[in-house]
């Protein structure tokens, strides 16, 4: 596959230049969902779940049939700064793991009938530690973005990514605070649940990045700057589920915060997306808020692996599901008062 941009610059053509959602099936969608055989509103958030659904979808009777679930892997450079409970190299055993069957991840897509691509992306090479100086170079992050671009299956009709990576809540908290302002303790959490000394040791690292890249306003540098290579590889994996009109399903924190990135790049950009889940990382919902995104669950999930995103995936079937199956009240014979 050809991927379509080569540059940072590219990306940004790309991302400018994508459709929006189909305004006649959303309005159509939301004729068909008046006439279901319910009390108007009766089913919640999951009407306009489902309208959200079919107008990126193309129709108001859609299915979803072909979920795709991809996790991204990837090595961070501060890790060695001693911001995780576990070494770098536990990062390609749970690719490991993925691989055989044997993570949450597997177990979860298996029941929701998502197909699960595995990326890890030169995980021999962790990324620069960003308190030194940007943690990707241009073609380093450009290659992650064109590695999730080219992961989406243009056949799936929704997406949910996730990621793997020692280290990654830290440059996700990093991220945030780039992308919306605030300090080190408004957006670093205990992750893979730190002890004290080093949920000090990230507040440092990500207040010591932050000032290293002060000033830095554009989403995809700030990514460049501050993120990894999984974290970059998520993002392009939803610009191009955009530009293929597939629903993206956002997993936690650190999903999130790739797609804080593509907001600060543009701001139509996170569309096709819903917030699959509120995560226990403290300052998820405070992201959550930037992106204008409400969970759809929250069960004080912390995993990663895309596993919040995809059990959310059952909640976007039994919307979908009652807006294309049930009857109107004419096809039912019944009075609608």
């Amino acid at each position: 596959m050809t991927t379509a941009f080569s540059s940072l610059s590219g990306f940004r053509e790309v991302m400018a230049g994508q459709g929006a959602v189909d305004s006649k099936m959303v309005k159509a969608a939301s004729a068909r969902n008046g006439q279901l055989t319910k009390p108007p509103g009766a089913l919640g958030r999951l009407e306009d779940l489902a309208i959200w659904y079919a107008g990126w979808r193309g129709t108001d009777k859609p299915v979803v049939a072909a979920p795709q679930v991809i996790v991204f892997a990837g090595n961070h450079g501060v890790a060695a700064q001693g911001v995780s409970a576990f070494p770098p190299e536990v990062t390609a055993q749970m690719v490991l793991n993925f691989e055989h069957g044997g993570a949450a991840i597997n177990q979860l897509a298996k029941t929701f009938g998502a197909r699960l691509d595995v990326h890890a992306l030169d995980l021999d090479k962790p990324t620069a530690d960003f308190t030194q100086g940007p943690a990707m170079s241009e073609d380093e992050v450009v290659a992650a973005l064109q590695t999730g671009w080219n992961s989406v299956d243009a056949q799936a009709d929704v997406l949910v990514v996730g990621e793997m990576g020692i280290g990654n809540t830290t440059s996700a908290a990093a991220l945030a605070a780039a992308c919306f302002g605030g300090t080190a303790h408004d957006w670093v959490g205990r992750g893979t649940g730190v002890d004290d000394d080093s949920f000090a040791i990230k507040r440092r690292v990500v207040e010591q990045g932050l000032a290293r890249h002060t000033g830095i306003s554009d989403g995809l540098e700030i990514l460049r700057c501050l993120g990894g290579r999984e974290v970059a590889a998520m993002a392009g994996a939803m610009a191009r589920a955009r530009s293929l009109r597939i629903p993206v399903v956002l997993d936690g924190y650190i999903c999130c915060a790739a797609a804080a990135c593509l907001l600060k790049a543009d701001a139509d950009a996170l569309d096709h997306c819903v917030a699959g889940h509120l995560s226990a990382e403290g300052a998820h919902s405070k992201l959550l808020q930037h992106l204008g995104k409400e969970p759809l669950l929250s069960l004080g999930l912390r995993l990663g692996e895309a596993s919040g995103g995809t059990l959310a995936l059952g909640v976007l079937k039994g919307a979908v599901a009652c807006l294309s199956g049930m009857a109107t009240f004419a096809e039912a014979g019944v009075s609608d008062g």
